[in-house]
């Protein structure tokens, strides 16, 4: 198994270095950070220098859109990293939540998101590319980089959509029975596009703290209330047969969401969520029960587990993982 982070844009740029400097050295391979550039800094500046401050750690957004993002800029952008940091840079994308809403603005449709994932690869990877009105495209600079892209959704929809044409699925909870419920979604998309089975990898991306389960469990809380926008989103567009009760149910007395806390530990917007649903979506406890978790989710296919690293202490969780938990889940061979 992988380890990757996510930062949320709102340390200081000198902290979010220290915490990628911090993270290489304790093991993580991936570093990743959120892309809605209303609330937090944009990550592309960051991502450069985050690319300067490291020497292996591979980096991207988790995730960036196709709406605030035209693709080809993005292409441009990831094209330009990818040389400046030797070919570290993976998308993550999706059809933008938090980025689009402050906006005011609703997430873009699952065809837009194809064809731009689509656009950006071509471009990136030095092909010729077609935009939506026909027009052929090409970055004759670039050094034909390979363009890992991985997709955030959880639906029927765009769980095939990633089985077709994506390199990894963001899954951004760490329920072992939901991943398995989703992964085979995927599987049966990779098997009918004809794609070997396992082309797309698999990450869980959830919060984890480490402590008494008690008190780590209002660190993370506001992770299932970020994760219920886009469980409504799936409720108002599928019956609700169709999709798992342990999903859909703990959103019934769940009221507005605010954008301007998002993301953000002690929040008003996790008011609803009860301790079952924290215990299932997150990765908490003392060291024991991180090892236990992290085994679970590797059996229920999990390639990567993206640790939310903003709970708070977030020097300290890194050290636990470099220290006690990533050479743990290595001696196990997981």
């Amino acid at each position: 198994m992988d380890f990757g982070f996510t930062i949320k844009p709102d340390h200081t740029i000198e902290r979010t270095l220290s915490l990628t400097r911090q993270a290489e050295e304790a093991g993580f391979s991936h570093g990743w950070l959120f892309d809605s550039h209303v609330l937090w800094r944009d990550p592309y500046p960051l991502l450069t220098l985050m690319a300067q401050a490291t020497t292996s750690m591979r980096l991207g957004t988790c995730v960036t859109n196709p709406a605030t993002r035209e693709p080809s800029v993005t292409a441009s952008t990831l094209a330009v990293l990818d040389e400046l940091s030797g070919g570290r840079m993976d998308l993550g994308i999706g059809r933008g939540d938090s980025a689009r809403r402050v906006l005011g603005k609703p997430p873009t449709t699952m065809a837009t998101l194809e064809a731009a994932i689509v656009l950006i690869r071509d471009l990136v990877e030095g092909r010729v590319a077609t935009e939506d009105e026909g027009k052929e495209l090409r970055l004759p600079w670039t050094g034909a980089w390979k363009l890992p892209v991985w997709v955030a959704g959880y639906g029927p929809m765009a769980l095939a959509m990633t089985g077709r044409v994506a390199d990894g699925v963001i899954l951004q909870l760490a329920d072992p029975d939901l991943i398995r419920w989703m992964v085979g979604m995927v599987r049966d998309a990779e098997k009918t596009a004809g794609r070997a089975p396992g082309s797309v990898k698999v990450q869980a991306a959830a919060p984890a703290h480490v402590g008494s389960v008690e008190a780590c469990r209002d660190r993370v809380r506001w992770f299932p209330a970020l994760v219920s926008n886009h469980v409504v989103d799936l409720v108002n567009k599928y019956p609700r047969d169709q999709l798992p009760e342990s999903l859909t149910g703990y959103v019934r007395d769940r009221e507005g969401y605010d954008y301007l806390h998002h993301a953000e530990v002690g929040s008003s917007n996790a008011g609803f969520v009860g301790d079952e649903v924290v215990d299932r979506f997150s990765v908490i406890g003392p060291i024991d029960a991180h090892l236990a978790k992290l085994e679970e989710l590797r059996d229920a296919g999990v390639d990567q587990f993206n640790l939310y690293l903003m709970n708070g202490d977030e020097e300290e969780t890194l050290t636990a993982y470099g220290r006690d938990i990533i050479p743990a889940v290595r001696a196990a061979g997981y």
